[in-house]
């Protein structure tokens, strides 16, 4: 799950372009396709490539962060003009540097065509001007995103098949049937490159997270955001968790995965994911008081999701438009002992998420 927001502050044309009505219907359970359904479904609204991820350098540990978003304008779909923004892509880049206790992030946006943006339909291939996420024939992924303070080359290879969430790719996010999304991961991903802190490379290697999900609507009316974790455990597990909260906190809807190394994916019913918070951060810039230790039961066992950087919230005011909270946090087991990384993601703190 991402946050793709429709509150453009600083841009009052894509805002009423992105304010149109939206009706909603039920997505069709249906057979996922690959290599077809890496690429990108513009006949739907929303849709996201995220990958996250751990790299070492030495004694230097990094966490990472992209995301590449396809939005749908439904105000222009009949427009015959070239010009019409019809698809707009946006970007989010985001390092944390654990030595250096600093959050780096970027982003983008522009209409998709006219050779500055596009989305692939037939394989994953998103290019916002000189940021790119790349699925090459063996099955892996280039990403290639330079930065104003940093930059990621990073090259992600599958160690694992391709991961359907929910039913066999259809995903509720809701008590209601037309709050869901088709959505697969791919967990495991051996990750070697370069990322650039500030000017000082570092060649790296570690272990990704790649989601990608893509719906007509999502967010219940009594949702405000959601907390979401993908983990990867050192014995070649992964495990998936999420709720949507309402505006007290309490679980609107939840779900995940487990999968074993080497076994079938069990997925999650709505009433066995149970998040409790165990401590909170406040950001000194918005405000807002994120969980950033959370006591999470699932059917795979109880464990602990610890943030290994507090502040690691985003402002994507100028693309997305949410505040969210987004970054590299370590799995505890029941016992307390470090059992893999991955990232948490908490959204609707800094005010309700529209989408």
């Amino acid at each position: 799950m991402h946050p793709i927001g429709a509150t453009l502050r600083r841009r009052p044309l894509l805002l009423a372009l992105l304010a149109a009505p939206l009706t909603a219907w039920a997505l069709p359970p249906r057979t996922l396709q690959f290599p077809r359904d890496f690429g990108s479904h513009p006949d739907l609204r929303t849709e996201w490539w995220y990958i996250t991820g751990h790299a070492r350098s030495g004694a230097r540990e990094f966490g990472f962060q992209l995301t590449f978003f396809r939005s749908r304008v439904d105000a222009t779909q009949a427009m015959q003009s070239a010009f019409a923004a019809k698809q707009l892509v946006f970007a989010h880049a985001a390092v944390t540097d654990l030595q250096g206790r600093r959050l780096l992030h970027d982003q983008r946006i522009a209409r998709a065509g006219f050779g500055v943006a596009e989305a692939s339909e037939t394989d994953t291939a998103v290019r916002l001007r000189d940021w790119s996420l790349v699925r090459a024939a063996n099955g892996g992924y280039q990403a290639r995103l330079p930065a104003a303070d940093f930059a990621l080359a990073l090259d992600f290879t599958p160690t694992q098949p391709v991961l359907l969430q929910g039913n066999a790719g259809l995903s509720r996010k809701g008590p209601q049937p037309e709050q869901a999304s088709y959505y697969y991961s791919e967990p495991q991903l051996a990750t070697r490159g370069r990322l650039t802190v500030q000017g000082q490379g570092f060649d790296v290697e570690g272990t990704a997270w790649l989601d990608h999900e893509w719906s007509e609507a999502l967010l219940h009316p009594e949702a405000v955001g959601w907390d979401w974790i993908g983990m990867n455990l050192d014995d070649g597990s992964a495990l998936t968790a999420f709720h949507l909260r309402r505006a007290d906190g309490s679980a609107l809807w939840s779900g995940g995965s487990w999968r074993p190394r080497g076994a079938e994916a069990r997925s999650f019913g709505g009433d066995t994911v149970h998040f409790e918070v165990e401590r909170r951060w406040t950001s000194p810039r918005t405000k807002a008081a994120y969980p950033t230790q959370w006591r999470i039961d699932t059917p795979a066992g109880r464990f602990t999701v610890r943030a290994l950087l507090d502040d690691q919230e985003l402002d994507s005011r100028g693309s997305t438009g949410a505040v969210y909270w987004e970054g590299l946090s370590e799995l505890l087991d029941a016992r307390g002992q470090r059992v893999g990384r991955g990232y948490l993601e908490m959204t609707g703190y800094a005010g309700k998420l529209q989408m």
